[in-house]
């Protein structure tokens, strides 16, 4: 679970998705200067792993909407101060389209929260994964894709151990529904970094994120939102699950090619489990590893075709004569 980052391009994404953008022969500055960027997406996903588990380890306190009421809510304010993003003139369609992206935002978080309280944080990320994941399948209707999403449903299975006999079945729909929300907020995010500059949009729509699960977290927690450790603790989880990791994927964007990026992005559910192990004490069964690995490689493998895809489309176009293929 990541801060929109697609939200504030700050690398066009012809530039970002061109063959040799950001990368260099092996052993030259280039390609050492690329490690940085790398390094700063990995612990991106660290940080947003590590304080979804700081916040399963809050739940008991404050519930899973509470929690997820004081990481919007401290989020929204920190972005709001940072970005101060201009009110006056802008478009209807443009404030319909932040609105919505922080109604993806805030159902795509409740969700989750919802599924991390009932199931282990790393099955909870594999299911959540798989919107993206379908997202891009779709997107790209090539026939590889099928494989991925082949392979992926295979992880999917073993995960349920053949039925989810050992998994919470409300909590793997929680889950499921966080990855379709996950699914429109990526959606949204690229619209309102469109139309809005910088983080601007971001800000906005995390607004419009807290003041919806606001009531929501007020009616589940009530007064233990008001007590100082649960309100430090809240806006720990807040700075290692938004502020921080948003501000690392955005230095990191300056310089990674978007497909890279995305592939990162995939690693999730590896990072998750393993910071369920440490924080949490979480363990895996291998046949949990090894779907965990499959929807990995499942999601690594639909990105790269995607972006392939993508790149020789261009390429053909670019040549007198030449048909694009899907």
């Amino acid at each position: 679970m990541t801060t929109p980052s697609a939200a504030t391009p700050s690398t066009p994404a012809s530039a970002a998705l061109s063959p040799g953008h950001g990368e260099a022969p092996s052993g030259t500055p280039g390609r050492r200067a690329s490690l940085g960027p790398v390094g700063l997406v990995l612990a991106g996903g660290v940080s947003v792993q590590f304080g979804g588990a700081l916040a399963v380890s809050l739940m008991p306190r404050a519930g899973a909407l509470g929690v997820v009421t004081l990481r919007l809510l401290v989020s929204a304010i920190v972005l709001m101060v940072i970005c101060r993003p201009r009110l006056r003139g802008h478009s209807r369609a443009d404030w319909t389209t932040v609105v919505v992206f922080g109604v993806a935002m805030g159902a795509m978080n409740a969700l989750f929260y919802q599924a991390v309280a009932r199931i282990p944080l790393g099955p909870a990320v594999t299911l959540e994964v798989l919107g993206p994941l379908a997202l891009s399948v779709l997107a790209s209707r090539r026939v590889i894709n099928v494989l991925w999403a082949a392979l992926a449903l295979a992880g999917v299975f073993l995960l349920g151990g053949g039925g989810f006999s050992s998994l919470d079945p409300v909590g793997v729909a929680f889950a499921l529904g966080a990855g379709a929300m996950w699914a429109a907020y990526i959606i949204f995010s690229a619209r309102t970094g469109r139309r809005f500059p910088q983080a601007d949009g971001l800000a906005l729509a995390m607004v419009v994120a807290a003041v919806l699960c606001l009531p929501l977290g007020i009616a589940e927690s009530g007064p233990k939102l008001t007590e100082p450790t649960t309100i430090a603790l809240g806006a720990a989880v807040a700075l290692l699950s938004s502020v921080l990791p948003y501000t690392l994927e955005l230095l990191a964007l300056r310089h990674l090619p978007a497909s890279t990026f995305a592939i990162l992005m995939s690693l999730e559910p590896a990072l998750a489990a393993t910071a369920g192990f440490l924080v949490l004490s979480q363990t895996l069964q291998p046949t949990e590893a090894l779907a965990i690995a499959l929807v990995i490689v499942a999601s690594m493998g639909a990105v790269r075709t995607q972006m392939g895809g993508r790149g020789k489309t261009r390429a053909q176009a670019s040549v007198p004569g030449s048909t694009p293929t899907a």
